[in-house]
C-alpha cells in the first residue's frame, strides 16, 4: 500500500518537473540578475486559446465508443527557482510547461490520455485513446459547451509577470543576512525562492468551460545552528495564491527570524523520553498531523473502495464532541486555495468531521458517482499529465473555545510539540508516524527544556477521540502532499491537547 506524505518539495524533485516541461533554462550564479522575465521570449500561451468548436469535437470524439462523461483539460505553467546557500546563488531555474489531456469516465473505468502538444490533431488522437476504455459503454450525448463562472478567491496586486528578477534576488538576499544577524552560532542559510503562474482551461461533456490562472508563490528559508556540540536544521516557509505583495504581508526577515530562533533554540534539546504521554500540540503546521491521519482516509476514492478506517461509519460519532474538521477550498489566497477544482466543480467548505459526527468525505467526480454523493470541488492533478483524484485543499481542525494558555497550564506533565517534520499515514489503517523538529518538555503545566529524537505514533481513531481541548487561535502552515502525485495544501489547526499518545524517544 503506498502512503502518503506531507513533505517539501526536494530541489532535485524541482529539476525532474521543470526538465519534463520542454523548456528549462538554468542560470549560472553570474546571470542571476538576467533571467528571463515570464513576459519575454517563448510564447506560453500557444494552444491555451483553443476554441469552443474544437473542444467539443474533442469531447465528442471522446465518447464516440461510449461513456458517462468526458472532459478536456489544457495547462499552461511558467515556473521560477532561484537557491541561494551559504550567501551563494546556486541555481537559477526558468521553466515553461504546458500540455493538455483528455479523460473518459465509464462506470468504474477511466481512459486518459495526454499530449505535450496542444493541437486538434494531437487532442482527438488523445481522444481516440482514451475512448476505448468505454468500448460498448452507455452512449452519452454531450452538452454543447458554454463560458462558465465561478467565484474567485485568488487577488493580486503585483502580478509575478511584472516583476524584475532584480526584486526577488533582494527579497532572498534580505532573508539571507536577517538569518546570518540573528546569532553567531548559525552556520549555514539556504533561502530556496519559487513562483509559478498556472494557467487552466477545463471543458466538459455536460457542458462547461473554464478558464483561470492562480499565480503562487513558496518561500522557504532553512538556517543551520553549530554551537561545537550540538547542530540543528530549521525551516520556516509561507507560501499564498498572491502576487509579489505577498512579501508586504510577512517580510522575508519574519520567515528568516522564525527559522534562525529554531536552529539556536534546540541546540540545548535533550533526548527525548519514550512512552505513553499527554501531548499539547500549538497552533499551526502542527495540523499537518490531521491532515495525514485523518484527512487522507477521508478522501473518497479509498471509501468508494471499501477500504480505510472510516469505511461505513458515515452519520457516526468518530471523533471527541469538541472535534471538529473542515476542508476548505474557499480561503482567500491560501496555498491550497482553488477556484474550482481540475475537474471544473466550484471549490466549497466542506464539513468533514462536525462536533465528533462523521459528516462527508472529499469527492472528485468518479468517486461521487461511485458513492451517489455530492461533488465536493476536490479533483485535483499535479498537471495535465495525471488524472484528477480526490485531494485535500486547507484542511483543518476547527477553532475551540479553550485559552492555549489554560490548556498549557492545565497540562500536569507532557510533550509541547512546536514544530512537525512532516510523516507518512497509511490511509487503509490509519496508523501514522510524525518526526517532532522542535519539542518541549511539560513539566507542571510549564514548558521546559528542548527535546529531540521525538516521534509521535499512533491511529487516526485514537488520536480524534482522545483529543480533550481545542484552542481559539486557528493557524496554518504549508507544504507539498504526495499522493501517487504531488499537491499544494494548508494544514491547520489551533493549540490542542490529546490525551496519551505514543511517543518514541531517543532516551536510552
Amino acid at each position: 500500500m503506498e502512503k502518503q506524505t506531507v513533505r517539501d518539495i526536494p530541489r532535485r524533485k524541482f529539476l525532474e518537473m521543470s526538465m519534463k516541461s520542454g523548456l528549462l533554462i538554468a542560470a549560472t550564479p553570474a546571470l542571476m540578475s538576467r533571467l528571463v522575465s515570464c513576459r519575454e521570449g517563448v510564447n506560453a500561451s500557444s494552444g491555451m486559446d483553443m476554441d469552443k468548436e474544437t473542444l467539443s469535437k474533442i469531447i465528442t470524439k471522446a465518447l464516440e465508443k461510449g461513456g458517462d462523461f468526458a472532459d478536456v483539460y489544457l495547462e499552461n505553467r511558467i515556473s521560477r527557482q532561484i537557491v541561494m546557500e551559504e550567501s551563494i546563488f546556486k541555481s537559477g531555474l526558468y521553466g515553461i510547461s504546458q500540455g493538455a489531456g483528455v479523460r473518459v469516465i465509464s462506470g468504474n473505468k477511466t481512459g486518459y490520455a495526454y499530449t505535450d502538444e496542444i493541437t486538434e490533431e494531437k487532442l482527438m488522437r488523445a481522444a481516440e485513446v482514451a475512448s476505448y476504455v468505454a468500448h460498448n459503454g452507455n452512449k452519452t450525448i454531450p452538452v454543447n459547451i458554454s463560458e462558465t463562472s465561478c467565484p474567485s478567491f485568488v487577488t493580486v496586486k503585483q502580478p509575478l509577470c511584472e516583476i524584475a528578477d532584480e526584486k526577488r534576488i533582494d527579497i532572498i538576499k534580505r532573508a539571507d543576512q536577517a538569518v546570518k544577524d540573528y546569532d553567531p552560532r548559525i552556520r549555514m542559510a539556504m533561502v530556496d525562492y519559487n513562483d509559478e503562474i498556472r494557467g487552466r482551461v477545463i471543458a466538459t461533456s455536460e457542458g462547461i468551460y473554464l478558464r483561470d490562472e492562480l499565480p503562487l508563490l513558496f518561500f522557504i528559508v532553512q538556517a543551520m545552528s553549530d554551537d561545537g556540540k550540538t547542530r540543528h536544521m530549521a525551516r520556516e516557509r509561507i507560501s499564498y495564491h498572491s502576487g509579489f505583495e505577498m512579501f508586504e504581508k510577512v517580510t522575508p526577515e519574519t520567515v528568516a527570524r522564525n527559522a534562525a530562533r529554531e536552529a539556536i533554540a534546540m541546540l540545548a534539546a535533550e533526548d527525548a523520553p519514550a512512552g505513553i504521554m499527554d501531548v499539547v500540540m500549538q497552533n499551526g503546521w502542527g495540523g499537518v498531523l490531521v491532515h495525514e491521519a485523518v484527512g487522507h482516509p477521508l478522501e473518497a476514492d479509498n471509501i468508494a473502495k471499501e477500504i480505510g478506517t472510516f469505511t461505513g461509519k458515515l452519520g457516526k460519532k468518530v471523533a471527541s464532541d469538541c472535534f471538529t474538521m473542515v476542508d476548505d477550498g474557499t480561503l482567500p489566497g491560501f496555498r491550497g486555495t482553488i477556484n474550482h477544482d481540475d475537474e471544473g466543480t466550484e471549490a466549497k467548505r466542506n464539513i468533514l468531521i462536525e462536533n465528533g459526527v462523521l459528516k462527508g468525505f472529499m469527492t472528485d467526480i468518479l468517486s461521487a458517482k461511485q458513492l451517489s454523493m455530492e461533488r465536493t470541488g476536490n479533483g485535483r492533478r499535479e498537471s495535465f499529465r495525471y488524472i484528477p483524484i480526490p485531494r485535500m485543499t486547507n484542511t483543518f481542525i476547527d477553532a475551540g473555545k479553550d485559552k492555549p494558555e489554560d490548556i498549557l497550564s492545565s497540562t500536569k506533565k507532557g510533550i509541547y510539540v512546536q514544530s512537525l517534520s512532516g510523516g507518512s499515514v497509511n490511509p487503509v489503517t490509519g496508523v501514522f508516524n510524525f518526526t517532532c523538529r522542535e519539542a518541549y518538555m511539560i513539566e507542571n503545566g510549564k514548558k521546559t527544556k528542548p527535546i529531540k529524537g521525538a516521534t509521535l505514533i499512533g491511529s487516526c481513531m485514537d488520536i480524534i477521540s482522545n483529543i480533550d481541548a481545542v484552542g481559539n487561535d486557528l493557524d496554518f502552515g504549508v507544504g507539498i502532499c504526495g499522493k501517487g502525485q504531488a499537491a499544494e495544501v494548508s494544514a491547520g489547526q489551533p493549540t490542542v491537547r490529546i490525551r496519551g499518545i505514543n511517543v518514541g524517544g531517543s532516551k536510552g
